[in-house]
């Protein structure tokens, strides 16, 4: 069970007692840090958080995690797992919704042409503007990989669907909680095509978190990934796709994440079996953790959605977690 927050704790000094509000001071120069450019500030970041988790301040890299093991999938549909109903996520809403802009286009111009609203001179110079938006998306594709596109789809995806923003955050903040309770340190977010483009004006990003990993990158580079770093990875890769699964029946968002799980395990040249292992022990994992912690879990998706920062969103994590440390038995091994 993740270590509760103490009302008081000896600070880095030794010197003095570390109160809520040296706690706070000490996440705002998270933050800071955080949004500094470079390796040197995301590595100052992660020893400041694990420093204040060793004094027992935080929850960060403490959770409790089933034991590792090949498990069977027996094993897992006994914990009430179903895998392969979300290692395949199928994005029906965005498709749905990207049908629905085009349909509602060609929808509106028969109506217009029927209802004499226009004539056929001007449904042929319509034609002409179907003409120029498909070239225009066809260099979007090329110049920006499909951000205006996505951008638009994403932004009336808000609008027509009622739930999906709902499930973006708390996709999101799947990744977020799983990866701050495995010690892997969020450094941003994104919920959304249209915020990021406002604030920094590109496109082609979607919703996603990011983490100081620069650990784990210089591991991949050098051939030399420890078990512990895989793990980490696997468990947040998974960890969007397994909360979508828990709280809507299904995954839509996260493809990307299983692909990208599924190319490194075939880099290190797991076999199949090996490969299987992994990911079964991460799926028991993480579904076990979101479980656990599902008010905690809650309460970062509604932080995200106001736009609060990390170091926030991790004050959020530890009130919860002290409040309801765990809501949910463990796996069963």
């Amino acid at each position: 069970m993740p270590a509760q927050a103490e009302p008081e704790s000896s600070s880095a000094g030794g010197s003095s007692t570390t109160t809520a509000a040296d706690l706070q001071q000490r996440l705002k120069e998270l933050d800071r840090l955080l949004a500094a450019d470079g390796p040197e500030a995301e590595g100052e970041a992660t020893r400041l958080a694990a420093s204040l988790a060793e004094q027992g301040l935080l929850s960060f890299g403490k959770a409790q995690q089933v034991p590792k093991r090949t498990y069977s999938l027996a094993e897992l549909r006994l914990n009430k797992i179903q895998p392969e109903q979300f290692l395949a996520p199928s994005d029906s809403t965005l498709s749905g919704v990207r049908n629905l802009l085009q349909g509602g286009f060609l929808a509106g111009l028969t109506a217009a042409y029927f209802g004499h609203v226009v004539d056929l001179t001007q449904i042929v110079q319509a034609r002409g503007v179907v003409v120029v938006t498909a070239f225009l998306l066809t260099a979007d594709q090329v110049a920006n990989a499909g951000g205006v596109e996505a951008l638009i789809v994403d932004t009336a995806g808000r609008l027509v669907n009622g739930t999906y923003g709902r499930r973006v955050a708390l996709h999101e903040a799947g990744h977020f909680l799983v990866a701050y309770m495995l010690g892997l340190l969020p450094k941003g977010y994104t919920l959304s095509s249209l915020d990021l483009f406002l604030r920094t004006r590109q496109l082609n990003v979607q919703a996603g978190c990011q983490f100081c990993d620069a650990a784990f990158q210089a591991e991949v580079a050098s051939g030399r990934l420890t078990s512990g770093s895989l793990d980490t990875y696997a468990c947040v890769a998974l960890a969007g796709v397994a909360t979508e699964w828990l709280r809507f029946g299904r995954a839509e968002g996260g493809l990307a994440d299983v692909q990208q799980l599924d190319r490194l395990l075939a880099a290190l040249r797991f076999t199949q079996a090996k490969a299987d292992a992994e990911v079964r022990w991460a799926v028991l994992n993480v579904v076990s953790l979101l479980r656990s912690h599902e008010a905690a879990h809650d309460a970062l998706a509604a932080a995200m959605q106001r736009g609060a920062s990390v170091g926030e969103c991790i004050a959020v994590i530890e009130r919860e977690l002290a409040r309801s440390p765990a809501t949910a038995p463990p796996a069963q091994p």
